[in-house]
């Protein structure tokens, strides 16, 4: 397996992933678009793929840096143990079925974060979908270090609503609730610094 950054190549293998994982409508081309730049800046790129021997996508993490997404109704800054400027945000993750259990999300997720702290963010802010088969996004997220936040009720039925998502849980209309959920980033290393006597 190999982490390269998301780039434009390739969209068509993540958006089909993506939608076979999440259900019909989660990801376009036009939304792909717009969060592969959510994850990018001071030059630095937060969404990966993971490749297999024959350099087929078999996972991808998208991330936004912080101060470039939006917080909403589902998020509870109040609660958040860092500012919203220092926050990023964990869109979404997918591992192809065949791939699972052998390491490919933790990967993506520790490459995200490294590149994430470089871009200053101190911390990662996730909505967990909780009815995920076996519960194993929140129990992943949790190994990780994550700490609940706060649950949301059917936090994607707009989607459902607005853009025709189609649940693979749910069907038609999304019931799923997300656990807000925040990772601390490890501090940064700090170079031992001359001072003038």
């Amino acid at each position: 397996m190999h982490i390269t950054e998301l780039t434009p190549a390739f969209f068509p293998a993540v958006i089909k992933l993506a939608n076979q994982i999440h259900g019909d409508n989660y990801l376009s081309l036009a939304s792909l678009t717009q969060m592969q730049q959510q994850g990018i800046t001071q030059g630095i790129n937060a969404s990966f793929v993971a490749l297999d021997a024959q350099q087929q996508v078999v996972g991808y993490r998208l991330s936004f840096a912080a101060g470039q997404w939006q917080p909403d109704q589902w998020c509870s800054e109040p609660l958040w143990p860092v500012k919203a400027a220092k926050m990023a945000y964990f869109k979404s993750v997918g591992v192809s079925p065949a791939e699972r259990g052998k390491g490919v999300a933790s990967a993506l997720l520790n490459t995200s974060v490294a590149a994430l702290r470089r871009q200053g963010a101190t911390a990662g802010l996730a909505h967990i979908w909780r009815e995920s088969p076996g519960d194993a996004a929140q129990r992943y997220f949790s190994h990780a270090g994550a700490t609940l936040v706060k649950i949301h009720p059917q936090r994607w039925r707009h989607l459902s609503e607005t853009v025709g998502y189609h649940c693979p849980v749910c069907g038609a209309l999304c019931n799923c609730s997300a656990a807000e959920m925040v990772l601390l980033f490890p501090e940064a290393e700090h170079p031992e610094t001359e001072h003038n006597v």
